[in-house]
């Protein structure tokens, strides 16, 4: 039997114990799991709790017999289906397969029971069932492939109404702005308009990052440059990197992180674009005036960066998915600033390219996160 696959349920109904414990020594197999009944009625109860792939009913029983137990079967919905197969030590004359087939049954077997026709019997229906439950297995991946394909179409659609947008207003600022300061060079409005046209060109920079990013992220090709590195440089280069929009939004930022020399094997570059895409999440969807916390700690082997803020937070139902490409909450696009629901799904990517792993904790919408990661430490002094 596949590793994968249960046994599969068949039911024996006799009302002799001797015949069950016989029936049970000829087929009793890896792949099978034999369920048994001395009466119609038990039979009905055990029916009620499980989906079987067979019954082997005995004909001849005292109370509901075989023929009246497969009518009861035929006519409810949940059995309607499971084949049935006769057995009996009576004469099989062709009165009476006519009423045991137009009860439903696909086979009669004759006592004694030859074996190793029986069990070729069982082996057919056995198999039927495993394909069975492979095609609905099979019909059920399929339909939550298709699932996601098509949220990711429709994500994929969002994503490129968003960059459109955010293309085409620091394009136009940029042709406004270049036909000002034709009319106004010498003029005192010249700095302010050049120094829009740098905030422009740096944002659509910034926008080309992120769709070169994607590329990456897709074709599976970002790579890293691996050194020993003091943790202490790479935390004031994230620092460095994310501290205009920190104080932009007048935030009190804090830290606290480990006073003697931790050492970790990675990409200076990228755990910096980590921690720093981090702390750029955390001032811009905290309101003005918030509390960012930047915090590291080893722990077993690991150093944990944490990044907690007081700001908008997360809904429970978005946490599971807010590390996906294209991902965003719709409470808050307001202060997304023109995002693509790309940070976070790189990030993810960097933390597992280090051998690491990341996660987030929030309390719900208007409670602030807690972002936070582990990578291996390779030593401390």
């Amino acid at each position: 039997m596949n590793s994968g696959q249960t046994p599969v349920p068949i039911l024996l109904v006799d009302d002799l114990e001797e015949n069950l414990l016989s029936l049970e020594a000829l087929l009793t197999r890896e792949d099978v799991r034999l369920l048994t009944a001395h009466s119609g009625d038990e039979a009905l109860e055990l029916l009620l709790r499980e989906d079987v792939a067979l019954a082997l009913l005995d004909v001849q029983m005292p109370g509901m017999n075989g023929f009246e137990l497969a009518e009861f079967m035929r006519g409810n919905e949940r059995t309607r289906s499971i084949p049935i197969i006769f057995l009996t030590a009576g004469t099989a004359d062709a009165q009476r397969r006519f009423q045991g087939y137009e009860a439903g049954a696909v086979d009669f077997i004759q006592k004694p029971i030859e074996a190793d026709i029986l069990r070729s019997k069982v082996d057919v229906f056995v198999k039927l069932y495993q394909q069975r439950q492979l095609l609905a297995a099979q019909r059920d991946e399929l339909a939550a492939t298709t699932s996601a394909l098509r949220e990711a179409d429709r994500r994929k659609d969002e994503f490129l109404a968003v960059l459109a947008h955010e293309l085409r207003n620091p394009l136009a600022s940029l042709h406004a702005g270049v036909n000002l300061i034709q009319r106004k060079v010498g003029t005192p409005q010249a700095p302010i308009i050049q120094e829009s046209m740098h905030r422009q060109i740096f944002h659509l920079a910034r926008l080309v990052d992120d769709l070169l990013d994607v590329s990456r992220i897709t074709e599976g090709k970002i790579s890293l440059r691996r050194e020993r590195l003091n943790l202490a440089e790479v935390l004031s280069l994230a620092i460095e990197g994310s501290q205009a929009q920190i104080d932009a939004g007048h935030h009190h930022f804090t830290t606290d992180v480990p006073s003697e020399t931790v050492w970790i094997d990675g990409d200076l570059t990228r755990l910096a674009q980590i921690i720093s895409n981090l702390l750029n999440n955390a001032a811009k969807y905290t309101p003005e005036n918030g509390e960012i916390r930047l915090s590291a700690r080893v722990v077993d082997n690991e150093i944990e960066i944490a990044v907690q803020d007081n700001g908008l937070g997360i809904p429970p139902e978005k946490k599971d998915h807010i590390f996906e490409i294209f991902a965003q909450i719709d409470e808050h696009q307001e202060r997304a600033g023109g995002g693509l629901g790309i940070g976070l799904a790189l990030v993810h990517q960097l933390v597992d390219l280090h051998g690491g792993r990341i996660g987030v904790e929030s309390e719900g919408l208007g409670k602030g996160s807690r972002f936070f990661f582990r990578i291996p430490v390779t030593g401390t002094n």
